[in-house]
């Protein structure tokens, strides 16, 4: 439960001949995890080399490809296509030698023809926005340029030109400065251009081009126009061949992505003369269904045999074993780093408290149906990705826990329910929500208010005693993983030093309840003294502090200038209530702001103004709620997350374990055949 799943070391050797039959047993269990072969020169796998791709494999590579820039062309995958049916790996085949290569050669061509266009219209825009300057221009564009004895000078300036060489000069003004058209003698050009530098020239080339600027602009228009329609014609041309063979490219994509894998699944194995070998990694659970489905395939004529594991740390692949429920919270796992193969996994832990955590939080009826609803509408939108649906299933179980805390607060949207909290109350009398609060508290069957204030001490210690018994857990795990993964005296030290962070933890609290009663906590200060006014809770909790620094010292002495962070690790921990007492203040000041304040004295005496004001209250509590509603995502989400990542994981996780990838695939459009 708390550790990955169980994984055993295989070797499969086999004659050349029987290299075929394995590669297609082996895809199509999926549960294979190969090794890839590397070739050390170290003696152990003298007389192998890397194998090479089966026969045909570049005919299959080319075809793949060019279902995959039609795929990409038409925007498809398989996401999108419906796998309520199944092709036929047979009829694909024939499909894809019949069809393949005129489907392929009619989008190559209407794509090259789109391109063309697309191009061609490019181009045009951008002699338009060449043109637009000289939109105005005091003469044809042809009778700016071609002359032996004059030169035509073009471009933006700051302020009004004036030269001191004789020439003719038009001017326009801009928002930014001035576009001036100059026209000089060729032997005073170098004069002319080096004036125009004070005046901070932009120079612009003039369009070759015949007529007025505005006349060419209309002509390219018009083209572009035509372009355009040739483009939608095309697109609509593609659009009908798409609807009618993407069923068909998306299932001989899949078909052909595995016969690829298994060509080139070669290059991954071990290969001599006549022979190949192949090592890999299998669920322990399934280790005699690859012995008897590889002896079935070659007819007894392969050896398969359970190899001895030395040093299960680094080797081994990780596959999560985990619970239904548990799953989704594995996207998290991945997201910091999957565990070790000989490590704790606290998969199931986290799926667990996440949740609680965020309702902790978030514990409000209003805001967790908010949540729920989205869950469910999102849910749509992330189909065919597998982290999108572990991420929507996570908010749904975080809402549901939204909901209940909710209920446990008595809190709907700031509002208190028509019950008294089941459990402990969050609500907070501020403002104008103080006024008549024990009216309000009587109307619904509650104590007053300075009760429900005096509920937020207890919350606060009890997020403190989750940090108490979530970071003692994470130091027991850390023992237990370094009794696990580590060797020799280092692993002594490692335990001891596990161990002693518990005992100066445990330690310093011993010590505050011997000398202060804190409520929901043991009191020790009633105990009598034995030694000096140290009653034997003082003492017990000295020796364990001091006794717990050993242990740490013992590892590393510098790890001593870490103990001050014992405490603040704890108490970050009441960051569950107190992020959680924020937004129900956002709320409760939403509802006074829009309705104390905005819509009920206008509800006493409505007028064409009040409606309108009314209108406006109801704007304000919505954008309030729905503000509040994205801060508790925000903070909900984050917090738990953070608790977990920075003061629970760091105290006994490693991570850095290699994902489990079996050599095969799940088909959704394809069916396999005998």
């Amino acid at each position: 439960m708390f550790q990955p799943e169980s994984m055993s070391r295989l070797l499969i050797v086999a004659s050349k001949q029987q290299l075929e039959p394995v590669i297609t047993e082996l895809y199509r269990m999926n549960i294979f995890h190969i090794d890839d072969y590397v070739e050390k020169g170290d003696g152990e796998w003298e007389g192998f080399r890397i194998g090479m791709p089966l026969a045909g494999a570049d005919v299959t590579s080319a075809a793949l490809v060019k279902i995959r820039s039609i795929a990409s062309a038409f925007g498809i995958s398989k996401d999108t296509v419906s796998d309520a049916e199944r092709s036929s790996i047979n009829v694909l085949k024939q499909r894809i030698e019949q069809d393949l290569p005129a489907i392929a050669e009619e989008v190559e061509k209407l794509l090259a023809k789109k391109t063309k266009y697309e191009s061609m219209v490019k181009e045009y825009e951008q002699r338009i926005e060449a043109l637009r300057p000289f939109i105005d221009a005091p003469a044809p564009l042809e009778l700016l340029q071609g002359y032996d004895t004059i030169s035509f000078i073009a471009g933006n300036v700051k302020s009004p030109v004036s030269l001191s060489v004789p020439c003719e000069i038009w001017e326009k003004q801009l928002k930014s400065g001035y576009f001036v058209i100059l026209a000089v003698k060729n032997s005073d050009v170098s004069t002319v251009e080096r004036e125009l530098l004070d005046f901070q020239i932009q120079k612009i080339q003039i369009p070759t081009e015949t007529g007025s600027a505005s006349q060419v602009i209309h002509e390219y228009e018009l083209k572009i126009e035509g372009l355009k329609k040739e483009i939608a014609d095309i697109e609509r041309q593609m659009g009908t061949i798409r609807d009618k063979h993407e069923f068909f490219l998306m299932s001989s994509e899949e078909f052909l992505s595995g016969d690829v894998e298994q060509a080139e699944a070669p290059l991954r194995f071990a290969t001599s003369e006549h022979a190949f070998a192949v090592t890999g990694w299998v669920p322990t659970s399934k280790v005699t269904k690859v012995f008897e489905n590889l002896d079935k395939a070659c007819a007894g004529k392969v050896y398969v045999s359970e190899l001895e594991v030395e040093d299960y740390n680094e080797m081994p692949p990780v596959e999560y074993h985990n619970p239904d429920f548990a799953h989704p919270t594995q996207l998290f796992m991945d997201l910091y780093s999957r565990p070790r193969y000989t490590e704790v996994d606290p998969t199931l832990l986290m799926a667990i408290l996440f949740p609680i955590m965020f309702g902790l939080i978030l514990g409000d009826v209003g805001y967790g149906v908010i949540l729920l609803i989205m869950s469910m509408g999102l849910r749509s939108f992330v189909k065919g990705s597998e982290a999108g649906n572990q991420l929507i299933t996570v908010l749904r179980n975080c809402s549901i826990s939204s909901i209940i805390f909710g209920l446990a607060f008595s809190e709907i949207f700031g509002f208190s329910l028509p019950w008294q909290p089941i459990w402990l109350s969050r609500h907070i009398n501020m403002g104008g929500a103080a006024h008549g609060a024990a009216t309000e508290a009587a109307a619904h069957g509650m104590e007053a208010s300075v009760e429900h204030v005096s509920h937020i001490p207890q919350l606060l210690v009890i997020s403190i005693w989750i940090g108490i018994l979530h970071i003692t857990l994470g130091r027991i795990w850390g023992a237990r993983n370094a009794a696990k993964m580590d060797h020799g005296h280092h692993r002594t030290l490692k335990i001891y030093a596990n161990i002693g962070w518990i005992l100066v933890m445990w330690g310093i609290l011993v010590l505050i309840w011997s000398n202060f009663p804190i409520p929901m906590m043991p009191d020790f200060s009633q105990l009598p003294a034995l030694v000096a006014g140290l009653n034997p809770a003082m003492i017990a909790g000295a020796v364990m502090l001091i006794l717990g620094l050993v242990f740490i010292a013992r590892e590393n002495v510098l790890d001593l200038m870490e103990v001050p962070t014992i405490i603040s690790h704890v108490l970050s921990y009441t960051r569950l209530i107190a992020v959680g007492l924020s937004s129900v203040a956002i709320a409760m000041v939403t509802n006074f702001i829009a309705i104390d304040m905005i819509i009920s004295p206008q509800l006493k005496l409505l007028s064409p103004i009040g409606i309108i004001l009314v209108i406006v209250g109801i704007v304000v509590f919505l954008f309030g709620h729905a503000l509040n509603t994205a801060l508790g995502i925000l903070g909900g989400g984050l917090h738990p997350l953070r608790l977990h990542y920075v003061e629970f994981f760091t105290k006994f996780y490693r991570g850095g374990g290699k994902k489990y990838t079996p050599f095969g695939m799940i088909r959704k459009l394809t069916k396999q055949t005998d």
